[in-house]
């Protein structure tokens, strides 16, 4: 039996358990992140794809007091199919004495050969309207095309990219598949 004096303190102790119980039980902790809605996607994927410079080689470009800025109506949609490479010396590329790029930074040429920036809008036929967000995230961290083709080729920072959270992947891919769709077949990258 209980000694009358500890009454008191069981009493006091027996309060403070049950009402740390009910507490824990009443206001379970959050253990998961908030999920972000569609548009928080989109607007956090559009500063992702501003802040990484995605348009400083999947944009061409047009002429500003300013300076170059993207073209709006060609906006991500990589290098223009129309668009002829001017003149260059393969020997001085291909020995590892230069890389070179065009004037709106759509095409780089290296010893690796000659890439193309891919088109990035959604558009189905000429673009990554086709592609499923897990085909995206799988090129984005292996560096390969569709995530099982052929290597993505420098200037594309890859590697970098690849250590992105699965949400910023999302948030870019989510942001890419809401603008406006530009039919433009970027030609195929050539390798030395």
């Amino acid at each position: 039996m209980l000694n009358s004096k500890y009454i008191p303190y069981f009493f006091i102790l027996s309060v403070f358990l049950i009402t740390l119980v009910i507490s824990s039980c009443s206001h379970p902790e959050e253990t998961t992140a908030k999920q972000l809605t569609q548009a928080e996607l989109i607007k956090r994927g559009a500063y992702l794809v501003e802040f990484g410079g995605c348009n400083d080689c999947h944009s061409t470009k047009i002429m500003t007091e300013t300076g170059p800025l993207p073209d709006p109506a060609q906006l991500l949609s990589g290098h223009p199919v129309d668009e002829p490479l001017a003149e260059y010396k393969k020997e001085d590329v291909v020995k590892g004495k230069w890389v070179l790029f065009n004037q709106s930074s759509t095409v780089a040429i290296g010893p690796w050969g000659i890439s193309y920036a891919a088109n990035l809008t959604p558009d189905l036929e000429t673009g990554i309207g086709g592609w499923n967000e897990e085909v995206f995230k799988n090129a984005l961290r292996t560096g390969k095309h569709m995530g099982a083709g052929r290597p993505i080729l420098p200037p594309m920072p890859w590697q970098g990219i690849s250590q992105l959270t699965d949400e910023d992947i999302k948030s870019i891919y989510s942001y890419l598949q809401s603008i406006k769709p530009v039919k433009n077949k970027v030609p195929d990258p050539v390798l030395f």
